[in-house]
């Protein structure tokens, strides 16, 4: 059973907010973060990198740099929820002791006309954001 726990986007922004150390970790490509756009202030260190979409064997390397505290609160982002609950769950595994998944990520979920930020998402809620 995962230990890492689940919360909404405002939930999560609204928690994020008030831990003066955390940090909110967008694990999707680098394209994706500076063109289709990032919370304000994430950092990017992708679980996944396009074109083959294979998971990047440095990932945990490349977040002790950014965030060498196990201890510290992570706050995990994708588009939709899912590479960042893997993600998160890799950072366990490997001893980060306080990770959040942002359910529905920064796009939110397929409509039924197969747009996204329609339905959920970090865009969707009005939060903080920008493009690069």
């Amino acid at each position: 059973m995962s230990s890492v726990k689940s919360l909404q986007p405002p939930q999560a922004w609204d928690m994020f907010r008030r831990k003066g150390d955390a940090v909110l970790l967008d694990v999707r490509d680098p394209l994706e973060f500076s063109y289709v756009g990032h919370p304000c202030g994430a950092v990017n260190v992708p679980w996944k990198r396009a074109p083959d979409w294979k998971p990047n064997p440095d990932f945990v390397d490349q977040v002790r740099q950014v965030v060498p505290n196990a201890d510290t609160p992570l706050f995990v982002l994708c588009r939709s929820g899912q590479r960042s609950l893997d993600a998160a769950n890799a950072l366990t595994a490997a001893g980060y002791s306080d990770l959040t998944n942002i359910e529905q990520g920064f796009e939110g979920p397929l409509d039924e006309q197969r747009h996204r930020s329609t339905m959920g998402g970090w865009r969707y809620h009005g939060l903080p954001w920008e493009q690069n």
